[in-house]
């Protein structure tokens, strides 16, 4: 028996059409402003600790004036870049970034989970806000510079040598390769600054610590970073000397 139903012929003009239509644009959510990505480490920590996030954000360079320059070698009272716009929220500490990022993309898993390791994890984030200035003033973050043979100052040592003990303890505790585990999270957002520096001044370390340190360089963010960042124009002076 033969069917009575007859296809239907196509409309090639406006499946051709249909076809023709871009995608569209995933919309931004957010903004974050940065200064230097050759000297800020602190605009990394923002930047990165959005990356991870997963959220969608437009970056506002801010001009290397003489604000954003006194932020960079630490002679200002505060740090104000990197600041996150999203919506009608605007945070500019680094560690509130990451705790606002967690509170509104808990799914990223910018914390730990496990309530043990989430205290460890804010613990260490903390001491990286908060501490190692010896580290900072001798090793200043200068991914375009290159210093083999660089001294390093003696109180600075102490400085990494509890940088590179957190590291031991933390890959010993959760397994690596990143700090708490398999994945990067805040902790290795806020340390990652860190290994930037190891690698410019060539810094003798332990194999746990050259380890890590290849772990955080290869991280697709990382590399995006470190390319845009070679391609600034603009040089502090105080930071490209071999002091």
């Amino acid at each position: 028996m033969t069917s009575a139903l007859k296809t239907r012929p196509r409309n090639s003009a406006a499946t051709a059409a249909r076809r023709s239509v871009p995608p569209a644009k995933a919309s931004v959510e957010a903004s974050i402003t940065l200064s230097s990505k050759n000297y800020s480490s602190w605009s990394l920590r923002g930047w990165l600790l959005a990356k991870l996030a997963g959220l969608s954000f437009d970056e506002v360079m801010v001009p290397i004036d003489d604000n954003t320059r006194n932020e960079i070698l630490l002679l200002s009272p505060s740090i104000l870049v990197p600041c996150l716009t999203h919506g009608d929220i605007k945070v500019w500490d680094t560690l509130a970034i990451g705790e606002y990022l967690n509170e509104i993309k808990p799914e990223a898993g910018l914390l730990p989970t496990d309530v043990a390791a989430r205290a460890h994890c804010r613990a260490i984030c903390g001491e990286m806000h908060s501490g190692f200035s010896s580290l900072r003033a001798a090793l200043p973050m200068n991914l375009k510079g290159d210093f083999p043979g660089h001294k390093v100052w003696a109180r600075a040592l102490g400085d990494i040598d509890r940088v590179t003990a957190i590291w031991r303890d933390c890959i010993d505790r959760y397994g690596g390769p990143f700090l708490f585990g398999d994945k990067p999270c805040m902790a290795d957002a806020m340390y990652a600054p860190v290994a930037t520096r190891f690698l410019t001044y060539h810094v003798k370390l332990d194999r746990v610590a050259i380890l890590y340190c290849q772990q955080i360089m290869s991280m697709p963010e990382m590399k995006s970073w470190v390319a845009a960042a070679k391609q600034e124009k603009e040089d502090i002076e105080e930071f490209d000397m071999e002091f």
